[in-house]
């Protein structure tokens, strides 16, 4: 097949999702979403794919804190076989991984090619939700955070892409799996985040 658009890359969440459905009610299981805050705040999944599970178990952990994480796992909790898999894992970029392969067999779909870096979203999600700062007051605290890294092009492009993304994606956490609150903001419907799924970008 070589049409690989959007619905192509939808398709292969769902199938994958119905997929451990079916082996977790065959095994008498339960399917753990892996979808942290980052993606959930972006909306970055697959309304009735990888959107779905049993529990979100990440649904309260910023990416950049994942892989934080991941990282101090890997250099105190574990010998070097595993160790080696952990830094494997953390020095692959992100992907879902719905398209297949480029010719050089490297993944082809990076995420923050498409959304942006994760570390800026996590910034933006923390002062948008935590403290309700408007878009002109996180695009000024990013410029001094991030001085060294974005100019304030990127980050107004980001940021752009977090607000709209944030608003137009409401009603995939309309509908989110129970997951826990980890740190000081969350984005459960039946917590901090009471928004309705026709809300419109302030």
């Amino acid at each position: 097949m070589s049409n690989h658009d959007i619905t192509y890359e939808n398709a292969q969440a769902r199938v994958r999702t119905l997929i451990l459905m079916d082996m977790a009610n065959k095994y008498n299981g339960l399917v753990v979403g892996t979808g942290d805050l980052s993606e959930l705040a972006l909306g970055w999944a697959t309304y009735a794919g990888d959107h779905i599970s049993m529990y979100g178990v990440n649904a309260g952990i910023p990416k950049t804190l994942v892989r934080y994480m991941v990282g101090y796992a890997a250099r105190n909790l574990f010998g070097d076989r595993v160790r080696s898999i952990l830094d494997d894992v953390i020095s692959t970029p992100v992907s879902p991984e719905l398209l297949p392969a480029n010719e050089n067999g490297e993944i082809a779909q990076i995420t923050e090619d498409k959304v942006g870096p994760y570390e800026l979203h996590d910034f933006f999600v923390y002062y948008f939700l935590r403290y309700g700062f408007t878009r002109e007051k996180i695009a000024y605290m990013a410029r001094y955070a991030f001085e060294q890294r974005y100019d304030d092009a990127t980050i107004k492009k980001w940021l752009d892409v977090f607000m709209k993304r944030f608003f137009q994606q409401q009603f995939k956490r309309s509908c989110l799996p129970d997951g826990p609150k980890v740190v000081s903001v969350s984005l459960s419907p039946r917590g901090d985040l009471r928004m309705p799924s026709d809300v419109n970008e302030f």
